[in-house]
């Protein structure tokens, strides 16, 4: 997001069907250097108050290597905020609008969780945009057909009205979403900062946020992986974190099995939660490093 950008980028904007789709990039005159030309993808997972901001602390490392693309996917951030249901094919489309329109060549791709899950599905579909995949807890939230706990939850937020009176109080205020990154997305409170309180509440509250998080709620969104995974052909690495709340690293490693041919390392970041970028960016970031050199 424009408001939380880290210095030395400037926003985009792609037109889509669906709306407009703002993307950070480098700005050439302040790094000082001619534009790289492999791009490098970094996409936010699809929770309350995601946006491009969650991977603001690990592009920066890499604008002078690469041609940094970080989105605000439709529906969050600065983004468009259509009023309409979401599903898993939407967002193949927006991704792949934005890999043959803005990437334009074959991409590394970074991504987190539910995104994660969806770029290995655009990536089955269409192995010639991506150069490899660097995933973070990669989940379609039905995998290997666990519905995680949504067939009792779900009912609640099909009901008109209601879904948004809970979004209001369960998402869309400051203290909602600090409980919500101390409960379920950090392994440590301590390193929660101000700021990325602000950051997650700024997107959260955005007119008509609703409708994208509670398509994700309502398990609109939500696919088996494990059924995938066997025809992923691109080069790929997991990254988990321990204390992942959503699905563990023993999960992480089940579906890395199922295609041990291409998806090529599995590390676990100890002591972090579901966003280990976020709370330990500099191990992130030589992770990635270390699979972009290879």
């Amino acid at each position: 997001m424009l408001d939380f950008q880290p210095p030395g980028f400037r926003q985009c904007v792609l037109d889509t069907t669906y709306g407009e789709m703002v993307y950070s990039i480098p700005d050439a005159e302040f790094w000082e250097t001619p534009p790289p030309k492999s791009p490098l993808v970094f996409l936010h997972s699809l929770g309350g108050g995601s946006s491009n901001y969650e991977w603001s602390t690990i592009y920066p490392a890499f604008a002078t290597k690469y041609r940094v693309i970080a989105p605000d996917l439709l529906g969050w951030g600065d983004s468009a905020h259509p009023e309409r249901d979401y599903y898993p094919q939407d967002y193949l489309n927006l991704i792949e609008t934005l890999l043959v329109q803005v990437a334009v060549e074959p991409a590394w791709a970074v991504a987190s969780s539910l995104t994660a899950g969806l770029t290995i599905r655009l990536a089955i579909q269409q192995p010639q945009l991506f150069r490899g995949l660097f995933l973070v807890s990669p989940s379609g939230y039905r995998d290997f057909r666990n519905n995680y706990g949504q067939d009792l939850v779900s009912p609640l937020f099909s009901i008109p009205g209601l879904d948004r009176i809970i979004y209001g109080l369960g998402a869309a205020n400051e203290l909602a979403v600090r409980n919500f990154l101390q409960q379920f997305l950090f392994a440590e409170s301590s390193r929660i900062s101000d700021e990325i309180v602000a950051a997650y509440l700024a997107s959260a509250v955005k007119p008509n946020a609703e409708y994208s998080a509670l398509a994700s709620l309502k398990g609109n969104l939500y696919f088996d992986l494990a059924q995938y995974i066997p025809d992923l052909k691109v080069p790929t690495m997991f990254v988990w974190g321990e204390q992942s709340r959503f699905n563990s690293p023993h999960h992480g490693r089940r579906l890395a099995l199922l295609n041990s041919e291409w998806i090529q390392g599995f590390h676990v970041i100890p002591g972090t939660g579901v966003l280990p970028h976020l709370e330990i960016p500099a191990i992130a970031i030589g992770l990635l490093e270390k699979y972009l050199g290879k």
